[in-house]
C-alpha cells in the first residue's frame, strides 16, 4: 500500500467512525424528539449553529487565503474546501428548525401581535421572510464553495496560473458578501431568540468565533496529517507557526468584540439591553461565563504567546482541542439562556444533538476530503517552502 492509499484508508476509517457516532446520535435524537419535542428543538438549535459555523469558518479561511495569499493557506486549502462543501448538507439540516420555528422564536408566535415592539419589527421578523433569507444565505455560500473548489480542481489538471487570479478576484468581494450574510444569518438564528434585545457587534462576534473554531479544527487535523505522506514532505514548522499566529489573531479579535459588547451594554445600563447579560451572569450561568473567559481567552492567550507552543505540533494541537471544545460551550451560553433565563438547566439532549449533527458533519467532511487530492497538485508556491521537519 503506497502513502496515498494509507492516507485514504485512514480518512476512510475516520469517516466510518463519524458515521457510526452520527447515526447513533440521530437514533437517540429521534427518540428524544418524541419524548420532548420542545427541548429537542432547543438543543438542536445550538448544536446546529455550532457545526454550521464550522463549515462557514472553513469558507471564510478559504476566501481569506485567496485574497491575501501566503503559503500557510496552501497546505490547508483542500481541508477548507472540503469543509466549505458541507454547507449544502447543513442547509438540509436546517429543516427541523424551520418546521419548529413557532416553538423556538417568540416573534413567530400568535402572541407577538400583541407586542408593540415586535409589531414594529414584523416587516423583518416574519416566518416567510425568515425562510427566504435562509435560502439566500445558503445559496450564496454554496455558490462560493462550489466555484472555489471547481477552479482549484481545474488547476490540478490544467496547471493554469490564471485560475489563481480568478479565485482571488472572486474572493475579494466574496469576503464582503460573506461578512454580510453570516452577520444576518446569526442575527436571524440566534439573536432573534430574544427579539427585544439587539447588538450591532453580535453578528461580527459570531462570525469571528466560527472562523476561530474552523482554524482550530483545521490546524489539529493538519498536525495529524503532517505525520503521513504527502503532507509529511510538505508541511514545515513555519506552516504550523503561521497558522498558530492566525488562530491567535482571531482569538484576540473574538475577545475584543465580546468585551466591547459587554463593556458598552454594561456601562450603559439600559433596561432594554442589560437583561441579556443578567440572564447569562446569574445562577449557574456565571460559572459557564467564567469558564469561557478563562479557557476561550486567558489560557490560550498565554500559551499562544510562546513561540515554542506554536512551533510544536503536540502543544499546538492541545490548544486547538481546547478551543474546539470551549467554542461549543460559548455557543451554548449564547443560546440557551434565551429559553431558561437565569437558571442553568442542563439536559441530556444538549449532549446528544452535538454528537448527532457533528457525526454527520464529519462524515460528509471526510467524504468530500477523500474525493479529491489532499494538496494542490500544480501550484508551484506549495514547493517553495524550505523543507523542515515538523516538531512533535
Amino acid at each position: 500500500m503506497n502513502p496515498s492509499e494509507l492516507m485514504a484508508a485512514q480518512i476512510g476509517r475516520w469517516q466510518k467512525l463519524s458515521m457510526l457516532a452520527g447515526l447513533a446520535g440521530v437514533l437517540i435524537a429521534i427518540a428524544a424528539f418524541w419524548i420532548d419535542s420542545e427541548q429537542f428543538l432547543r438543543s438542536y438549535l445550538y448544536a446546529y449553529v455550532y457545526w454550521t459555523g464550522m463549515g462557514l469558518g472553513c469558507l471564510a479561511i478559504l476566501l481569506l487565503h485567496h485574497v491575501v495569499g501566503g503559503k500557510w493557506g496552501l497546505v490547508i486549502r483542500r481541508l477548507c474546501e472540503a469543509g466549505a462543501r458541507t454547507l449544502p448538507f447543513m442547509a438540509l439540516l436546517l429543516v427541523p428548525i424551520l418546521l419548529g420555528i413557532h416553538g423556538l422564536y417568540t416573534w413567530a408566535q400568535p402572541a407577538a401581535a400583541q407586542d408593540l415592539n415586535l409589531r414594529g419589527k414584523s416587516a423583518y421578523l416574519n416566518v416567510p421572510f425568515f425562510i427566504v433569507r435562509a435560502v439566500v444565505y445558503f445559496a450564496i455560500w454554496t455558490l462560493y464553495s462550489y466555484l472555489l473548489s471547481k477552479w482549484s480542481d481545474n488547476q490540478d489538471w490544467s496547471g493554469d496560473a490564471r485560475l489563481m487570479e480568478k479565485m482571488r478576484a472572486v474572493s475579494a468581494p466574496g469576503l464582503v458578501v460573506f461578512t454580510l450574510t453570516t452577520t444576518f444569518a446569526f442575527i436571524d438564528w440566534i439573536m432573534s431568540l430574544e427579539p427585544h434585545w439587539f447588538s450591532t457587534v453580535y453578528g461580527a462576534m459570531f462570525m469571528v468565533g466560527e472562523t476561530l473554531e474552523a482554524f482550530a479544527f483545521i490546524i489539529a487535523l493538519l498536525i495529524i496529517f503532517s505525520r503521513l505522506s504527502p503532507f509529511r514532505e510538505i508541511v514545515t514548522d513555519q506552516h504550523i507557526h503561521d497558522l498558530g499566529n492566525l488562530m491567535f489573531a482571531f482569538m484576540v479579535l473574538w475577545a475584543y468584540l465580546s468585551f466591547s459588547q459587554f463593556l458598552i451594554i454594561w456601562s450603559g445600563n439600559l433596561p432594554e439591553e442589560i437583561p441579556w447579560y443578567l440572564r447569562r451572569l446569574n445562577g449557574g450561568w456565571r460559572w459557564v461565563a467564567l469558564t469561557i473567559v478563562v479557557f476561550h481567552f486567558a489560557v490560550p492567550f498565554v500559551l499562544l504567546l510562546f513561540r515554542g507552543v506554536k512551533r510544536r505540533s503536540d502543544r499546538l494541537s492541545g490548544v486547538c482541542l481546547l478551543l474546539i471544545a470551549v467554542r461549543l460551550l460559548d455557543v451554548y451560553w449564547l443560546t440557551e439562556p434565551a429559553f431558561f433565563g437565569r437558571r442553568l438547566q442542563l439536559h441530556w439532549m444538549d449532549f446528544v444533538t452535538p454528537l448527532a449533527i457533528g457525526g454527520l458533519w464529519l462524515t460528509v467532511f471526510f467524504a468530500q476530503l477523500k474525493s479529491r487530492p489532499l494538496l494542490p497538485l500544480k501550484d508551484a508556491r506549495l514547493y517553495e517552502a524550505p523543507r523542515e521537519t515538523v516538531a512533535s
